[in-house]
């Protein structure tokens, strides 16, 4: 009894991912690589919120391993004076398990980068570049389960009564007398760059192997 073989398209998908990237693939890496390192630097979400108290309105930026009120960190303060009247429980760092892994992850990513761009296999920039998606929609999902879980963990208790609520992951929304903005900071189109550059590198190895396909096609027939 035989076996059928693999069929021709699986066989050549095969052989082109463990093919060896371009020395512009590998530099391309590089420099995304270097991206997860500036995105340390700058927060990845910024959050405002406006009351009567605070006509100027108050920031807190949400950073890969801390938060930081605006004002010299005062406004961290003020913001937590606004969610106890509410009955959302104070906003503290450690309450944020996210802040413990996200830095290991950008250095994971940038060793498995650097390894990429030495050892240079198709598979291996695939690898990055899906698995550095997954975490990413991991993340965001993990950050609206922690907004969720604090806007429907509310004291019964507090001076102004306000039905559960998701505070906004993106945009506006309004809360009992509080206007609250939240937007994707620096570090976030950082990291998008970081997908971006992933995906062109792909994208060119792509082309170069489908110009290779139609030399080599062109040679035989001629």
């Amino acid at each position: 009894m035989t076996h059928s073989s693999a069929p021709r398209w699986l066989t050549a998908l095969t052989l082109w991912l463990d093919e060896v990237l371009s020395a512009r693939a590998r530099l391309i890496v590089l420099g995304a690589g270097a991206l997860l390192l500036v995105a340390l630097l700058f927060p990845l979400w910024e959050i405002t919120m406006f009351a009567g108290q605070f006509p100027e309105g108050i920031r807190m930026s949400i950073f890969a391993h801390k938060l930081v009120g605006g004002n010299n960190g005062a406004d961290l303060q003020g913001i937590n004076i606004l969610n106890h009247y509410i009955g959302m429980r104070e906003i503290r760092a450690q309450d944020f398990p996210e802040m413990k892994f996200i830095p290991f992850a950008l250095g994971l990513f940038f060793l498995l980068g650097l390894r990429t761009a030495v050892f240079g296999r198709v598979h291996q920039l695939v690898d990055l570049l899906v698995l550095f998606t997954y975490f990413g929609l991991f993340s965001l999902a993990a950050f609206y389960y922690r907004m969720y879980t604090f806007g429907h963990q509310l004291s019964p208790e507090a001076p102004i009564k306000v039905a559960p609520f998701t505070p906004p992951v993106f945009g506006h929304q309004h809360i009992a007398n509080f206007d609250v903005y939240s937007y994707p900071g620096p570090a976030t189109y950082v990291l998008g760059g970081y997908v971006l550059l992933l995906a062109g590198a792909l994208l060119l190895e792509t082309r170069a192997k489908r110009m290779k396909i139609r030399q080599v096609k062109a040679a035989v027939a001629a």
